[in-house]
């Protein structure tokens, strides 16, 4: 019976700097939502008859995205690397907009909140959209998988010196 979901999620850590609290707390919670509910499911494998769940280790490498995934038995089933050229507007303009949001908090009015978070979720789809098409033919996710796993992305963006999340 297949299973097309992920049943652990792992920032490769070797590839990341320290986090600030925020961003430790975006990725604690990008992580949790993304085990209770999602689905992934692994369209090009070692095991062709393998159908999930699956382990996910995401990490960067040269400049690109890494996925190394695995059987819940830890068998190797795939590892790919998608450049991350296509991402690098996306985030920092969505980094950009979040510095905005998170000082927009502190003193705004609240249409004016909500009104810049409008365009944060704006940006998000719009990376999340991208990260779909970019695993075309390896990887089928939802919508909401792929916001869960674009908020990781930019939490490993950070370790280029890039904004906060």
């Amino acid at each position: 019976m297949a299973d097309y979901r992920l049943i652990d999620v792992t920032l490769d850590e070797s590839t990341i700097v320290r986090w600030s609290a925020d961003v430790d707390h975006e990725r604690r919670i990008a992580i949790y939502d993304l085990l209770e509910e999602n689905s992934f499911q692994l369209l090009k494998s070692s095991d062709e008859t393998y159908q999930g769940p699956y382990k996910l280790v995401l990490g960067t490498i040269e400049g690109r995205l890494v996925f190394d995934l695995a059987s819940q038995m830890d068998q190797a089933l795939m590892h790919f690397r998608l450049a991350m050229t296509p991402f690098r507007r996306i985030i920092r303009e969505y980094f950009a907009i979040c510095d905005s949001y998170y000082e927009a908090i502190k003193t705004a009015s609240p249409s004016q909140i909500e009104a810049i978070d409008m365009g944060r979720r704006g940006l998000h789809n719009e990376g999340s959209e991208l990260l779909m098409e970019r695993l075309d033919g390896k990887v089928e996710v939802d919508m909401q998988t792929a916001r869960r796993l674009f908020t990781l992305v930019c939490v490993l963006h950070l370790k280029e010196g890039r904004g906060p999340l």
